[in-house]
């Protein structure tokens, strides 16, 4: 399963990719809002930034809802780097906008999924990723982790080459959950990443090991 995290803040982005395991960046208005980072020019130049920062995929999300502004704005982000995925959202001229970006070659993500035939029609359009929202259906008390094992179900059935990236993402049991059931990606915030280091066993058995060795080494 491949870890991308889902921010705008180029520290975390650094931490995560020194960390080893980072394969890719999540990100929307929101978490660009949340960083400072205002004004188109500003905005497509941080994104670009970020694709310096990493290897693999940076999602970068359109802001309009009709088809004209989505091409128009999704193919300026593909412009900017090789690893832009173009984000639209499931509405009606997202789906078409899907269709239209793949028969262009231009990666994209579907935004906003949050039943399996949204996703069923993102990936007959072509999207490359779908993103169904696991705290966020959580939060509603609907399983968030039910939907995306049905996702990748009717996806293998079909042999859809589009990839379910599990979004929203709140904590490492997610995480652990997602790829218990084959999710491709799963994004989420760096704290659910690095928490996936914590055991208290690992911490107590570590400092019985510097104790002992500190032992041995004063005699």
């Amino acid at each position: 399963m491949k870890f991308f995290i889902d921010t705008a803040n180029l520290a975390e982005i650094r931490e995560a990719q020194e960390l080893g395991v980072l394969d890719g960046v999540t990100t929307n208005p929101s978490l660009m809002a949340k960083e400072g980072i205002t004004g188109k020019a500003n905005i497509l130049h941080h994104y670009k930034a970020i694709c310096d920062l990493v290897d693999g995929d940076v999602s970068a999300e359109v802001i309009g809802v009709t088809l004209h502004d989505m091409i128009r704005e999704g193919e300026e982000l593909a412009e900017l780097d090789d690893k832009i995925v173009v984000k639209v959202p499931m509405i009606k001229e997202g789906v078409k906008a899907l269709k239209y970006f793949s028969e262009k070659g231009i990666k994209t993500n579907c935004t906003l999924i949050f039943s399996a035939g949204q996703a069923l029609l993102a990936a007959k359009a072509g999207a490359t990723y779908v993103s169904p929202f696991v705290g966020r259906l959580d939060d509603i008390s609907t399983d968030g982790i039910a939907l995306i094992e049905q996702i990748v179900t009717i996806y293998r059935n079909y042999n859809y080459e589009t990839e379910v990236l599990a979004a929203s993402v709140r904590h490492p049991m997610h995480i652990i959950q997602c790829a218990e059931i084959g999710a491709d990606v799963m994004t989420g915030p760096l704290s659910a990443i690095t928490a996936l280091l914590n055991h208290p066993l690992t911490d107590s058995g570590l400092a019985k090991f510097l104790a002992d060795h500190q032992k041995a080494g004063a005699k």
